[in-house]
């Protein structure tokens, strides 16, 4: 069996999500794994070897949630470094998060999401949200030139 890359890595994972709305809706993902298990963030993962941003989001959107999208812009980036309790990292993500348009399909959970719902900007204090989702999210409104995650309707 070989070792996950992911779990006590020699260097940053790099990895991708998108931030889809639709109207005054975002949506959604309830993390199945960890880091972060139970908490709602944007769809998205670990790019490929090989594979384009652009592509990577798109297909980690696909296998997350079932529809297929347009990606946009990268508005935002993260961060997540996990120590474990003798202070060695156990996790290091480098995340490019992509404006995203939905073009075609129902949403459903797949791979690595036991949920996803399109979710009323209005509601989000109803859901734990992972650190940066909640930091993009509120932070989008005050973006220059309007809302950072766009404003197509799905």
């Amino acid at each position: 069996m070989s070792r996950d890359f992911r779990h006590y890595p020699d260097r940053p994972v790099l990895a991708v999500s998108v931030a889809l709305r639709a109207g005054d809706r975002i949506l959604l993902v309830r993390r199945a794994r960890p880091p972060l298990a139970a908490y709602w963030s944007f769809p998205g993962g670990v790019v490929e070897i090989g594979e384009r941003l652009e592509d990577a989001a798109a297909r980690e959107v696909r296998e997350e949630t079932g529809l297929e999208v347009e990606i946009g812009e990268a508005i935002e980036r993260a961060e997540v470094i996990r120590r474990d309790i003798d202070g060695r990292v156990e996790r290091h993500y480098v995340i490019i998060v992509f404006a995203g348009h939905h073009t075609a399909g129902e949403a459903r959970p797949g791979d690595d999401a036991d949920a996803v719902r399109w979710v009323d900007m209005g509601e989000l204090e109803n859901y734990q949200l992972t650190p940066d989702t909640a930091r993009i999210l509120n932070a989008a409104p005050t973006q220059a030139g309007g809302h950072a995650l766009g404003s197509r309707t799905a």
